[in-house]
């Protein structure tokens, strides 16, 4: 990523909507996927509560720039890929709750699938619910079925994305930025869901690397 990130990081919505994977040299490749591996079979043989929790809280405290030199050029459907989109849900979430909850309640209203029950958001969704629905993301990540965690990210992704594309379509003759950025954030997401649904089937069929 192309901005330089302080301790802890602000994460303005602008940074996902502009994110976007890359391939690092192989070095860079192999630390990412090395590290994904090791850090996610360490944990999940002995799930300890404490240890789970701090790395779900990490990046509130410590920042971002330690995942994101590690993870974020990773390919999308890799292990550390979708690590790396775990982690960067969950801190757009929590930069803007009130946003992100807005989004994910207009797009469960419209949406006609069965993504809003598949993410596990309680409903309504206001910002505090949409909070716990990402910590319990990550958490699943770590304690829970792992595929099961990716597949509920991904529909929180479509179930936003959904919402991000109404109100866009809402805000285009009054607020024709506000629609270009919701747009932009709509397609990203639609993107970010199929990655990892990728990454859920691959995780299935014990060829997620």
């Amino acid at each position: 990523m192309a901005e330089d990130f302080h301790k802890p990081t602000k994460f303005p919505g602008k940074i996902f909507e502009s994110f976007v994977g890359g391939i690092d040299p192989a070095e860079s490749s192999r630390i990412a996927h090395e590290t994904a591996m090791a850090l996610l079979a360490r944990v999940r043989v002995d799930p300890d509560p404490d240890v789970v929790e701090r790395l779900v809280v990490y990046t509130d405290e410590h920042g971002i720039d330690t995942i994101a030199e590690l993870w974020s050029r990773a390919t999308p459907r890799s292990l550390p890929g979708a690590l790396w989109r775990i982690y960067l849900l969950r801190l757009m979430i929590r930069e803007d709750p009130h946003e992100s909850s807005f989004l994910f309640q207009r797009g469960s209203e419209i949406i006609g699938t069965i993504d809003p029950v598949v993410a596990g958001a309680s409903m309504p969704t206001g910002p505090d619910e949409i909070i716990t629905l990402a910590d319990q993301i990550l958490r699943g990540i770590f304690d829970g079925d792992f595929a099961v965690a990716l597949e509920r990210a991904a529909a929180f992704c479509r179930v936003s994305a959904a919402g991000s594309a109404s109100v866009a379509d809402d805000s285009d003759a009054a607020e024709p930025a506000r629609s270009a950025t919701l747009t932009t954030r709509a397609l990203r997401l639609s993107t970010v869901a199929d990655e990892l649904s990728s990454c859920a089937k691959l995780w299935r069929h014990e060829s997620l690397d």
